[in-house]
């Protein structure tokens, strides 16, 4: 990986990225720590490999704070936070990058719990933490984004309307944080190479990464990605809240 943000761009600055044990997560929360800032690690079931990441960025001379939690649980999340204020005493990015819907063995309202429930209960536990000029990241699809105008694969249906759900949510807060000074960003990917949620389409339908590719012309990797993401915690907020990553010429804007 290259270094994306300028160095010192962040200096001072805490970051917590949800879901950066590893994949698109780990990449931001790198990204953020190679440009100065303290980080918190959040992962639900992964903590070795939290831990790994937490000693690499440790070894950039940035404070790292990993935090296990489930996210739609109200009390693992205030239990997070705690210990962010504990630790730091404030946040100045929040990255809301956990997702899911596809896992196996999940009740059928998983989906809706996770991306927009939870989504929204993290940010409000966040937001006393937040203050002026802080920015919060909502990290989507644009399988989602644009699932009311363009329909998606079947297989990805369920959980591309939960995470439009979750956006939607989100958006209804701008009003309320934009009046604290907080700014809000979303940004919408094309389908990533060498994501879980890719491999889990790839695998339902074999033809799925290989079809998006030769309609794009290029799909995002996951380093490359993260980028986008971290890039816009540090850009002036889109007067529409929304940073689009990738070819959108298949999806039919609202």
């Amino acid at each position: 990986m290259t270094q994306v943000l300028p160095a010192g761009s962040l200096d001072g600055k805490v970051a917590l990225v949800t879901g950066s044990s590893r994949g698109i997560g780990a990449d931001t929360v790198r990204y953020f720590a190679e440009a100065g800032a303290d980080v918190v690690i959040n992962y639900r079931n992964k903590a070795p490999r939290a831990e790994k990441l937490a000693v690499q960025l440790r070894e950039l001379g940035r404070r790292v704070l990993v935090v296990g939690a489930d996210l739609t649980d109200p009390e693992s999340v205030a239990g997070m936070f705690a210990q962010v204020r504990e630790e730091f005493g404030r946040l100045d990015i929040l990255v809301l990058n956990a997702s899911g819907g596809m896992e196996s063995g999940m009740a059928e309202d998983y989906a809706l719990k996770l991306n927009r429930d939870a989504q929204v209960s993290v940010l409000r536990a966040a937001e006393p933490l937040l203050g002026d000029g802080s920015r919060v990241v909502f990290v989507t699809s644009h399988q989602a984004h644009f699932i009311r105008t363009t329909p998606t694969m079947p297989e990805y249906e369920p959980v591309a309307r939960s995470k439009r759900a979750g956006e939607d949510a989100l958006r209804d807060l701008i009003p309320a944080l934009a009046e604290k000074g907080i700014g809000f960003t979303v940004v919408s990917g094309d389908m990533i190479e060498g994501t879980i949620t890719a491999t889990l389409l790839n695998r339902l339908n074999p033809d799925a990464i290989a079809a998006r590719r030769e309609s794009a012309g290029k799909l995002y990797n996951v380093s490359e990605f993260a980028a986008e993401i971290a890039q816009a915690a540090l850009d002036p907020v889109p007067a529409d809240n929304t940073r689009l990553v990738g070819d959108t010429s298949d999806f039919v804007a609202e």
